[in-house]
C-alpha cells in the first residue's frame, strides 16, 4: 500500500515539474526591439516602400519565424495590420533585421505603432522611432506629384456677394480619381480648417492652392498651382479679341478668339451654343457672330465679335454621283473670287497632268477632286470632291488596254467591282503580284511602268459576289 502511494506521488511530482518547466520555458521567449530604421515616421509610396526593423530574441526553438505588424490607425493591436515581408537578415544567432513594406491601401494616421510577432505567438514591446516615441505617423502616398486646380488657370474672379468653386483638375496628371486622398486647402499660405475634399467653395479674394494631406508625411511638392482670386463688378463688359485680327485670313488652324478672363465660359456662333467650347479661348476658321457668356463667380456678362474672313469664296457646278453615258462628256467649272487663283484637278487621288484651269472636261467615271489656291494676299485653299458614275451592269466591259498618255492613264474597271466585297489581283508576266486589294478605286498603275522593248502585259483576277473574272492588261505609252 505504501509503495503504491509513493509511486503515485512521484508521478504527480513528475507531471507538475514538466508543466512548470514548459510554462517557464514559454515565458523565457523574449523579443527586444532595438532600432526602428533610424526613422521618425513611415512615409511610403509607389516610389519607396522598404523599411527595416532590428530586434534581439532569446530562447526560441529552431525554425521560429518573425513578422512585423502595425497597429490599427488608432494605435491599437486588437486587430493588427500585416506588413509584407521582403527579407529576413540574420545578424547573429540572437539578432535579426526584418525588411518589410507597408500595405498600399494603408489608411494614413499619425499614431501608428509597430511590433514584431513570432510564429510561437510571442510579441515584442512597441518599437520606438528616432524621437523615442512608440506612436508615429505612417502613410502610403498613392499620388506623388504636383497637380492643377481651376482648369490650370492662375487667376479667377468673384463678384460681390457671390462665390466660385475651385476644383482639382481631372485631366492628368491628377489625383482626382483616387477616392481615399484628402487635401489641405490654403488661403494666403494659411491652411483653411475643415476643408479636405477635392472642391473648395470660395467667397472672398485671396491666393488659394491645395496640397495632398498625408499628415506629417505631407510634401509641398505634392501641391497645386496658386490661383489669385480677385473681385469683379460683374463684368462691366466682356471683350473678345482675334489673334489674326478682324477680318482675318482663314487658313491653317484659323484665328484664336480670347475672352475676358472669368471662371467659366459658354461660346456661341450665330446664336447657337458651340458644343465643347467652354474655355477662355476658341479657334475657328469660319466667319460669323461669336458671343461668349462669362461667369465671374456669382455674376455674369457677355461679349460678342462679328468675325469676318478676308479669304475667298468658291463654288463648283459638278453634280455628285452624275451618271455618265457611254461616249458622253461633261464640263465641270469652278467659280471663285480668289486673287490669282490656281487649280489642281485629281482623278482617283492622282493629279491630272496639265489641267490647271478653272474647268475640266470629264469623259470617264471616277472620284474627282479640284483644289483652288490663293497665293497672294491671304494665302488660302479650298477643295471640292465629287464622284462621276457610269453605265454599268453585269455585261460591262473590263478594259484590257491602258494608255499612259491618254486622258485616263489608269485601269478603270466597271463600278460594280468597286466595293468592299470585291478583290482585285494583278500579276506581272514574270508572276509577281503587283496589286492585291479590295475596294479597288481605279488608280493603278501608280508607279512608272518599265517598257523595255515591248509593251508590258499583266494579268488580272477579279473575285466578286457574282463569280471570278480573269484576263490580261496591256500597257502602252
Amino acid at each position: 500500500m505504501i509503495q503504491k502511494i509513493t509511486l503515485s506521488f512521484f508521478k504527480l511530482l513528475f507531471l507538475f515539474s514538466f508543466l512548470f518547466f514548459a510554462k517557464s520555458n514559454t515565458y523565457a521567449q523574449t523579443i527586444v526591439p532595438q532600432t526602428f530604421d533610424g526613422l521618425e515616421k513611415l512615409c511610403a509610396g509607389n516610389s519607396f516602400n522598404e523599411f527595416n526593423a532590428t530586434f534581439s530574441y532569446i530562447d526560441f526553438p529552431a525554425g521560429t519565424t518573425f513578422v512585423v505588424e502595425l497597429s490599427d490607425s488608432a494605435g491599437n493591436f486588437t486587430t493588427p495590420i500585416a506588413t509584407t515581408l521582403l527579407q529576413t537578415i540574420d545578424i547573429s544567432p540572437t539578432q535579426k533585421t526584418i525588411r518589410y513594406a507597408v500595405p498600399t491601401n494603408l489608411a494614413g494616421s499619425d499614431i501608428y505603432s509597430l511590433r514584431v510577432k513570432s510564429s510561437t505567438g510571442v510579441t515584442s514591446p512597441r518599437f520606438r522611432n528616432s524621437l523615442g516615441n512608440t506612436s508615429f505617423p505612417a502613410y502610403f502616398k498613392t499620388y506623388e506629384s504636383s497637380f492643377f486646380i481651376n482648369n490650370k488657370s492662375d487667376a479667377a474672379m468673384i463678384c460681390s456677394g457671390g462665390s466660385l468653386t475651385l476644383s482639382i483638375n481631372s485631366e492628368a496628371p491628377s489625383p482626382a480619381a483616387i477616392s481615399n486622398i484628402k487635401y489641405k486647402w490654403y488661403k494666403d499660405d494659411v491652411v483653411i480648417p475643415g476643408q479636405s475634399s477635392k472642391d473648395l467653395v470660395v467667397n472672398s479674394t485671396g491666393k488659394y492652392y491645395a496640397e495632398i494631406d498625408y499628415g506629417q508625411c505631407s510634401d509641398v511638392n505634392f501641391s497645386s498651382n496658386r490661383v489669385n482670386v480677385t473681385s469683379s463688378s460683374g463684368g462691366s463688359g466682356v471683350t473678345i479679341s482675334s489673334s489674326l485680327g478682324n477680318p482675318f485670313c482663314a487658313s491653317g488652324t484659323g484665328t484664336v478668339l480670347t475672352a475676358t478672363s472669368g471662371n467659366s465660359y459658354v461660346w456661341k456662333k450665330d446664336g447657337t451654343v458651340i458644343t465643347g467650347a467652354t474655355t477662355r479661348t476658341y479657334s475657328t476658321n469660319e466667319s460669323g457672330v461669336y458671343t461668349v457668356d462669362v461667369d465671374f463667380g456669382g455674376c455674369k456678362s457677355s461679349g460678342s465679335i462679328n468675325l469676318q474672313s478676308n479669304g475667298f469664296d468658291a463654288s463648283i457646278d459638278a453634280e455628285d454621283g452624275y451618271k455618265l453615258s457611254e461616249g458622253e462628256t461633261i464640263t465641270v467649272t469652278v467659280t471663285t473670287d480668289a486673287t490669282a487663283a490656281s487649280y489642281e484637278w485629281y482623278l482617283n487621288n492622282n493629279l491630272i497632268s496639265g489641267e490647271t484651269g478653272n474647268s475640266y472636261v470629264i469623259s470617264v467615271k471616277g472620284n474627282y477632286k479640284v483644289k483652288i489656291s490663293q497665293a497672294s494676299g491671304c494665302t488660302a485653299n479650298k477643295e471640292f470632291s465629287f464622284r462621276i458614275n457610269g453605265d454599268s451592269g453585269p455585261s460591262s466591259v473590263i478594259p484590257n488596254i491602258i494608255k499612259l498618255s491618254g486622258i485616263n492613264p489608269y485601269w478603270n474597271i466597271p463600278d460594280e467591282y468597286k466595293n468592299a466585297s470585291t478583290k482585285v489581283i494583278i500579276i506581272s508576266s514574270n508572276g509577281d503580284k503587283v496589286l492585291d486589294v479590295v475596294n479597288y478605286q481605279g488608280d493603278w498603275p501608280q508607279n512608272n511602268v518599265d517598257f523595255k522593248n515591248v509593251n508590258p502585259v499583266y494579268y488580272y483576277v477579279i473575285q466578286s459576289d457574282t463569280g471570278e473574272k480573269k484576263g490580261s492588261i496591256t500597257v502602252i505609252k
